[in-house]
């Protein structure tokens, strides 16, 4: 199960689709659209939304009282509990309605030291980092000669045996994409590269990082084992590094490689959801879901992983409770826990909604950094288009287009789409993101303040509409993952 829900949580979120724009374009700002069930005054209500937020809101507050009180947050961690407690004293202090947590369980790793260098004639050292769920070495240096791949099927491709004693290096380059469209092509072989190579006798695997920098930072990130194969250690290198042992082999250069790694998994840990919730006027039952995820890794400090969500979301929902009057609907703000190894705190948000998930109206999450956000999509029923044309005339003002076609949820809506939710994707514009993702330099000074007013300004008006309409979202179009 967790297979498939990272999996397709990976394709919502990453993969590439082509996009058409409504062809009704937007409706005039205050014009209501038939079908839309929200009147003039409605949009009037989110166009202050949108507008004061524009004017400053109080997203990158958050994301820096997060960063700076608390830092990284891998789950699991004293860190990411501390960020729990601050997360639900934040709420209560931000005048959310109903503030709680949910528990979540699931196996607790921890890096250690990591060190790795090229040894013998061409001697130098590597930047690298251990993947999330790695074993280490064993406690000792291991030493081994790299064979290089092109990319993961070229590993899949070749036979049992034949990388005995050796470590296998797949130096595939991730492409730089606005929608982060490249991530999907290269990021297998950091989650199922291990088992392959253990599978032909390797005794450690190496990896281009999975990012778009070429600056001198590793990208961690999770992988898995495959339960029937032997555990060999696992380590992204820095893009230049990665350069480098390509550059010498292609020289006919033999390439020894010295890894001293200590990682493990240290049991089951546990996190907390924490959710707050802006309490709907007439239908208290029936919830909008927005958010982010409270965990990083533990490598920078999640700023623009997930810290920037967190801010964005969690200031468009405070915005929504300071109105005089409640949407009809509820709005739920989830602060998810311990994303970044497997999605588990989505997975029992889910689990623990079930069949009442027809409660959960629509849902959208922010977790691509702090791009500004360029376009509107969604799946919903077809009944609910003119509600989302209507919200998409409101965001037009930002710089946002709606776009009737593609899309797709991200990773911790995921599970609630897969039981039946309606979904909104707000995309923003990621062509830097993977820079950072998952490295030391995911820090707080890559952040514009401005562009998280933008996101603030657009998430605000989306949920108060989705709050406010006498739509029914319906349920989730089947359709492939896409993002």
């Amino acid at each position: 199960m967790l297979r498939l829900l990272s999996a397709l949580a990976l394709g919502f979120c990453l993969a590439s689709t082509a996009m058409a724009a409504s062809p009704m374009g937007p409706p005039r700002q205050t014009e209501a659209l038939p079908g839309s069930g929200l009147e003039p005054k409605d949009l009037r209500v989110a166009e202050g939304l949108r507008d004061r937020a524009l004017e400053g809101s109080a997203a990158f507050g958050i994301v820096e009282e997060l960063t700076t009180l608390v830092g990284p947050r891998l789950a699991g961690t004293p860190a990411d509990h501390r960020a729990v407690a601050w997360a639900e004293q934040k709420l209560k202090a931000l005048g959310f309605d109903k503030v709680w947590r949910q528990e979540v369980s699931f196996p607790y790793w921890r890096r250690g030291h990591e060190s790795g260098e090229i040894v013998g004639a061409h001697a130098q050292p590597l930047v690298l980092t251990t993947l999330g769920g790695s074993v280490g070495t064993g406690g000792k240096p291991l030493e081994a000669e790299i064979v290089e791949f092109a990319n993961f099927d070229a590993l899949k491709a070749a036979a049992p045996g034949s990388l005995n004693g050796k470590i296998a290096f797949v130096g595939y380059r991730m492409g730089r994409a606005r929608d982060g469209s490249g991530y999907g092509p290269a990021v297998g072989v950091r989650g199922a590269g291990a088992s392959e190579a253990a599978r032909k006798g390797a005794v450690a695997l190496l990896i281009r990082s999975i990012g778009t920098s070429t600056q001198r930072f590793a990208h961690t990130g999770v992988m898995r084992y495959d339960a029937e194969t032997g555990k060999i250690p696992a380590a992204a290198v820095s893009s230049p590094d990665a350069d480098q042992i390509s550059r010498l082999l292609a020289r006919g250069e033999t390439v020894r490689v010295r890894l001293d790694l200590a990682a493990a998994e240290m049991g089951m840990g546990r996190s907390w959801n924490v959710i707050g919730e802006v309490t709907g006027r007439e239908s208290p039952e029936e919830f909008v879901v927005i958010g982010g995820h409270l965990d990083s890794w533990d490598q920078g400090t999640g700023a623009l992983d997930d810290g920037a969500g967190i801010g964005i979301t969690m200031a468009a929902a405070e915005a929504i409770a300071k109105l005089p009057e409640r949407p009809r609907r509820s709005i739920r703000f989830i602060a998810w826990a311990s994303e970044e190894n497997g999605l588990f705190g989505a997975r029992q948000y889910a689990a623990s909604v079930g069949a009442a998930w027809e409660q959960h109206q629509v849902g959208a999450e922010s977790d691509f950094g702090a791009g500004r956000i360029y376009a509107l999509r969604a799946g919903v029923s077809p009944e609910a288009l003119p509600a989302i044309r209507q919200i998409g005339g409101v965001l037009a003002p930002l710089g946002i287009v709606t776009e009737e076609t593609g899309g797709g949820p991200g990773p911790d809506v995921g599970p609630l789409v897969m039981l039946g939710m309606p979904w909104a994707q707000l995309a923003q514009d990621g062509t830097d993101y993977f820079d950072y993702h998952h490295t030391p330099n995911d820090t707080l000074d890559k952040i514009d303040p401005k562009a998280l007013d933008q996101q603030v300004a657009a998430y605000a008006a989306f949920a108060y509409l989705s709050a406010e309409t006498a739509v029914d979202f319906g349920r989730a179009p089947v359709r492939e993952a896409t993002r």
